[in-house]
Protein backbone atom coordinates (compact mmCIF):
# COMPACT_ATOMS: atom_id res chain seq x y z
CA UNK A 1 0.00 0.00 0.00
CA UNK A 2 1.55 3.40 -1.02
CA UNK A 3 0.35 6.77 1.04
CA UNK A 4 1.61 9.93 -0.76
CA UNK A 5 3.32 13.11 0.74
CA UNK A 6 4.23 13.09 4.32
CA UNK A 7 6.33 16.03 5.28
CA UNK A 8 8.56 14.57 8.21
CA UNK A 9 10.74 16.79 10.57
CA UNK A 10 14.58 16.04 10.32
CA UNK A 11 15.87 14.02 13.17
CA UNK A 12 18.89 12.63 15.06
CA UNK A 13 19.74 8.65 15.12
CA UNK A 14 22.12 7.07 17.00
CA UNK A 15 23.76 3.43 16.25
CA UNK A 16 25.96 1.83 13.51
CA UNK A 17 26.66 2.39 9.43
CA UNK A 18 27.88 0.19 7.34
CA UNK A 19 31.67 1.16 7.02
CA UNK A 20 31.81 1.00 3.15
CA UNK A 21 28.61 1.55 0.75
CA UNK A 22 26.73 -1.28 -0.17
CA UNK A 23 25.02 -2.27 -3.84
CA UNK A 24 21.90 -3.99 -5.04
CA UNK A 25 23.32 -5.52 -7.88
CA UNK A 26 24.38 -9.52 -7.13
CA UNK A 27 22.32 -9.32 -4.11
CA UNK A 28 25.20 -7.77 -2.19
CA UNK A 29 22.98 -5.28 -0.29
CA UNK A 30 20.94 -8.50 1.50
CA UNK A 31 24.06 -10.03 2.87
CA UNK A 32 25.74 -6.51 4.02
CA UNK A 33 22.51 -4.85 5.85
CA UNK A 34 21.69 -8.64 7.20
CA UNK A 35 25.03 -8.71 8.74
CA UNK A 36 24.64 -5.47 9.87
CA UNK A 37 21.32 -6.23 11.63
CA UNK A 38 23.05 -9.76 12.55
CA UNK A 39 25.68 -6.84 14.40
CA UNK A 40 23.04 -4.80 16.11
CA UNK A 41 21.42 -7.68 17.49
CA UNK A 42 24.46 -9.57 19.21
CA UNK A 43 26.54 -6.85 20.22
CA UNK A 44 22.68 -5.20 21.76
CA UNK A 45 23.69 -1.49 20.09
CA UNK A 46 20.30 -0.61 21.17
CA UNK A 47 20.84 -0.75 24.90
CA UNK A 48 24.23 1.83 24.18
CA UNK A 49 21.95 4.14 22.67
CA UNK A 50 21.30 7.22 24.89
CA UNK A 51 18.18 9.41 25.87
CA UNK A 52 16.35 6.97 22.84
CA UNK A 53 12.86 8.42 21.97
CA UNK A 54 10.66 5.18 21.37
CA UNK A 55 11.36 1.91 20.68
CA UNK A 56 11.17 1.66 17.21
CA UNK A 57 14.18 0.64 14.92
CA UNK A 58 15.57 2.48 11.54
CA UNK A 59 17.04 1.22 9.10
CA UNK A 60 18.20 4.14 6.46
CA UNK A 61 19.79 3.87 2.53
CA UNK A 62 21.52 7.08 2.13
CA UNK A 63 24.26 8.78 0.36
CA UNK A 64 22.78 7.21 -2.97
CA UNK A 65 25.17 7.18 -6.13
CA UNK A 66 22.65 7.62 -8.45
CA UNK A 67 19.85 5.44 -8.03
CA UNK A 68 18.93 1.61 -6.58
CA UNK A 69 21.29 0.18 -9.49
CA UNK A 70 24.27 2.03 -8.15
CA UNK A 71 26.33 2.08 -4.25
CA UNK A 72 24.72 3.64 -1.48
CA UNK A 73 25.07 3.08 2.61
CA UNK A 74 23.30 1.58 5.01
CA UNK A 75 22.48 2.70 8.90
CA UNK A 76 20.98 1.10 11.72
CA UNK A 77 19.91 2.87 14.84
CA UNK A 78 17.11 4.54 17.14
CA UNK A 79 15.77 8.24 17.27
CA UNK A 80 17.44 9.92 20.02
CA UNK A 81 16.91 13.64 20.91
CA UNK A 82 19.21 16.15 18.76
CA UNK A 83 20.80 17.33 21.57
CA UNK A 84 22.36 13.60 22.46
CA UNK A 85 26.05 13.00 22.29
CA UNK A 86 26.83 9.88 20.37
CA UNK A 87 29.02 7.45 22.43
CA UNK A 88 32.53 6.54 21.17
CA UNK A 89 31.97 3.21 19.22
CA UNK A 90 28.78 4.40 18.24
CA UNK A 91 27.59 6.06 14.74
CA UNK A 92 25.42 9.07 14.28
CA UNK A 93 23.27 10.34 11.33
CA UNK A 94 20.82 13.26 10.69
CA UNK A 95 17.64 12.23 8.71
CA UNK A 96 16.56 15.62 7.07
CA UNK A 97 13.65 17.02 6.60
CA UNK A 98 11.74 15.67 3.67
CA UNK A 99 8.81 14.42 1.28
CA UNK A 100 8.38 10.99 1.62
CA UNK A 101 5.84 8.29 0.15
CA UNK A 102 5.31 5.71 2.66
CA UNK A 103 5.28 2.03 1.95
CA UNK A 104 3.81 -0.51 4.04
CA UNK A 105 5.06 -3.93 3.93
CA UNK A 106 2.70 -6.59 5.28
CA UNK A 107 3.79 -10.31 5.62
CA UNK A 108 6.51 -12.95 6.32
CA UNK A 109 10.06 -11.23 7.57
CA UNK A 110 12.17 -10.56 5.70
CA UNK A 111 10.60 -11.51 2.41
CA UNK A 112 8.08 -9.25 2.76
CA UNK A 113 10.37 -5.93 2.97
CA UNK A 114 11.84 -7.19 -0.02
CA UNK A 115 9.23 -7.57 -2.50
CA UNK A 116 7.91 -3.99 -1.13
CA UNK A 117 11.48 -2.32 -2.59
CA UNK A 118 10.59 -4.29 -5.81
CA UNK A 119 7.56 -2.72 -5.99
CA UNK A 120 9.35 0.75 -5.04
CA UNK A 121 12.01 0.15 -7.81
CA UNK A 122 8.90 -0.64 -10.68
CA UNK A 123 6.73 2.11 -9.36
CA UNK A 124 6.40 5.84 -11.00
CA UNK A 125 7.50 7.49 -7.77
CA UNK A 126 9.16 10.39 -8.34
CA UNK A 127 12.21 9.15 -5.61
CA UNK A 128 14.69 11.84 -5.16
CA UNK A 129 17.14 9.03 -3.22
CA UNK A 130 17.80 11.37 -0.56
CA UNK A 131 17.45 9.17 2.27
CA UNK A 132 14.84 6.67 2.79
CA UNK A 133 14.04 4.69 5.47
CA UNK A 134 12.50 1.57 7.38
CA UNK A 135 10.63 1.73 10.65
CA UNK A 136 10.60 -1.60 12.46
CA UNK A 137 8.06 -1.17 15.90
CA UNK A 138 6.00 -3.58 17.93
CA UNK A 139 4.21 -4.74 14.47
CA UNK A 140 7.31 -6.05 13.38
CA UNK A 141 7.87 -8.23 16.56
CA UNK A 142 5.91 -11.33 14.92
CA UNK A 143 8.32 -12.04 11.47
CA UNK A 144 5.32 -14.26 10.44
CA UNK A 145 2.74 -11.43 10.56
CA UNK A 146 4.84 -8.39 10.52
CA UNK A 147 4.37 -4.73 9.51
CA UNK A 148 7.30 -2.20 8.62
CA UNK A 149 6.73 1.01 6.98
CA UNK A 150 8.69 2.36 4.57
CA UNK A 151 9.41 6.14 3.85
CA UNK A 152 10.62 7.12 0.32
CA UNK A 153 11.92 10.01 -0.39
CA UNK A 154 10.46 12.29 -3.10
CA UNK A 155 11.18 15.37 -5.09
CA UNK A 156 8.08 17.99 -4.47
Amino acid sequence: MINYNHMKDGFKLIGIKLENKTTNENKQSSVDCGSLWQKFETEKITGLIPNKLGDEIYAVYYEYEKDETKPFSYFIGCKVDKKTKTPTGLDELIVPSQNYVKVSAKGEMTGCITEAWEKIWNSKINRKFGVDFEVYDERSQDWNQAEVDIFISINE
